[in-house]
């Protein structure tokens, strides 16, 4: 059995060798691609493999039709929009993520930006404080409860929305849970975003909902670019001289974002979420659990492509 971990950013060595201690106590050898930089050695790698681990690496229809022997796919992280889960499912392979391994990490960076973005990006100008002021958390998945965890220690009145999450399970967690996305920005003067790109939230983060927010509001993005409408952030940016957005997606009109709001917008230079050295262990030994757990057992507890 083969197992191909292929990444164009690299896991640290310490979860690469935690991978390997894995598939070898099940007897599965491991290949290794690492900084790739043609699609051509993705695909030739694939030709032989029975299981892949990848991070942000595209795993369209040609990549899973060059791999013959193909049978699971494991992203080690929560998001998936990086396969074709259609292309793997007319193709019998099956898709997983590892959900709740990087929460924490992005949950840490979620917080950092607001501080970031209330001490005035560091300027040397007096700013304001996180303590005693409403956070919205926008989803309540594993990313939002961590950031509803990490965000009580700082003193912030928290409040949640997820059409998918019961309210007794955000109450449960001591954090207030709104009956619609539009209560949410109208209370908050901080909002979290954790929602997937899908059909549904893509561009749904749009001028509408974003004038809704309490004077001095900071949009805080970790989850996916294409849910922000990008022409109509900047245009509620010009409209209103309080807005900031932080970010750890650059959005495809960055140059614009940097040129008009200097001292009101912040995007790292690549997504960052999870780029600590716990999350980059914890996603890739998961990923390599799971692939044992199914090929062996026939485990799909994590399965995304049902």
């Amino acid at each position: 059995m083969k197992v191909l971990v292929a990444t164009e950013k690299p896991f640290a060595k310490v979860a690469i060798d935690g991978i390997k201690q894995v598939l070898d106590e099940a007897g599965y050898e491991m290949a290794l691609l690492e900084k790739y930089t043609e699609k051509k050695e993705l695909l030739d790698a694939v030709a032989d493999a029975d299981a892949i681990i990848i991070r942000s690496d595209i795993v369209d229809a040609e990549v899973i039709a060059a791999a013959k022997q193909l049978k699971i796919v494991v992203r080690a992280g929560a998001g998936y929009d990086n396969v074709d889960l259609q292309a793997a499912t007319n193709a019998n392979v099956v898709v997983m993520n590892t959900p709740g391994q990087n929460a924490n990490a992005v949950a840490e960076l979620a917080l950092g930006l607001m501080v970031y973005a209330v001490r005035n990006l560091f300027n040397g100008t007096s700013g304001t404080e996180l303590m005693g002021k409403k956070l919205g958390i926008h989803a309540y998945g594993n990313v939002g409860r961590n950031v509803a965890r990490v965000a009580k220690g700082f003193g912030m009145e928290i409040y949640a929305y997820d059409a998918y999450c019961p309210k007794e399970v955000i109450e449960n967690d001591g954090v207030k849970a709104l009956d619609s996305v539009e209560e949410l920005y109208s209370t908050c003067q901080f909002v979290s975003l954790h929602i997937p790109a899908t059909a549904e939230t893509k561009n749904s983060i749009n001028y509408s909902l974003l004038e809704r927010m309490p004077k001095n509001a900071v949009l805080v993005n970790t989850a996916r670019k294409e849910v922000i409408n990008e022409v109509e952030l900047i245009k509620l940016m010009e409209d209103r001289a309080d807005f900031r957005y932080v970010t750890d997606i650059m959005p495809a009109a960055n140059a614009e974002f940097v040129a008009q709001f200097p001292t009101r917008y912040f995007s790292t230079p690549k997504k960052m979420g999870a780029q600590t050295a716990e999350a980059n262990i914890n996603a890739g030994i998961a990923a390599a659990k799971q692939i044992v757990g199914f090929i062996r057992d026939g485990i799909n507890k994590f399965q995304v492509n049902k």
